[in-house]
């Protein structure tokens, strides 16, 4: 077996830890959140640091929209003013197939924080502000991005996520094929 390298061994370990972690949702997502309490905790105690949250709820809502949107998405066909021509049938089944997975978004979601805590103990990064400007300036991007979010989910017809349907387990599908 020939040498690595110090990348190639780290590239190795880093697959290897992404695999066994990959599959453990909720336990990912919960450490972020713990991660992103920690941040907020130490903005608040510090009195601090608000334009590094503002980048950092920027950040995440920019993730959480590629999140909540297709592949193949149409945002970019209303932009323009060119006639598109259809690529396939309008009844033809279309599975979601989002912009950025879950595990991309979470791993995201994590390195921003963790940077995020990080630059939390330079100094030069502590930018006086009045800090209420910031979240109102939040407030008013969240709302509009969401809004154009979800009009272009109800004029296309999907929901991103896959709450109510139906689940398949391994016995059902044992018993589904025999005959009686």
């Amino acid at each position: 077996m020939e040498d690595l390298g110090f990348k190639g061994q780290l590239r190795i370990y880093m697959q290897t830890y992404t695999d066994r972690i990959s599959p453990h949702i909720r336990k990912r997502w919960l450490a972020t959140c713990i991660l992103l309490l920690i941040f907020f905790q130490r903005v608040i105690s510090l009195q601090g640091y608000y334009v590094v949250a503002y980048c950092l709820a920027i950040f995440i809502l920019n993730l959480f929209l590629r999140f909540l949107t297709p592949i193949m998405s149409d945002m970019e066909d209303e932009e323009s003013d060119n006639p598109v021509l259809p690529m396939r049938e309008t009844n033809e089944y279309k599975p979601f197939i989002r912009k950025l997975g879950e595990f991309s978004f979470w791993k995201n979601t994590l390195i921003g924080t963790l940077i995020s805590i990080i630059c939390t103990f330079i100094e030069a990064l502590n930018f006086e502000i009045f800090w209420p400007v910031l979240v109102i300036y939040f407030l008013v991007l969240f709302v509009a991005t969401m809004r154009r979010q979800i009009a272009h989910m109800y004029k296309h017809g999907y929901i991103p996520f896959d709450f109510g349907k139906e689940k398949y387990n391994s016995q059902r599908e044992k018993t589904k094929g025999r005959v009686e």
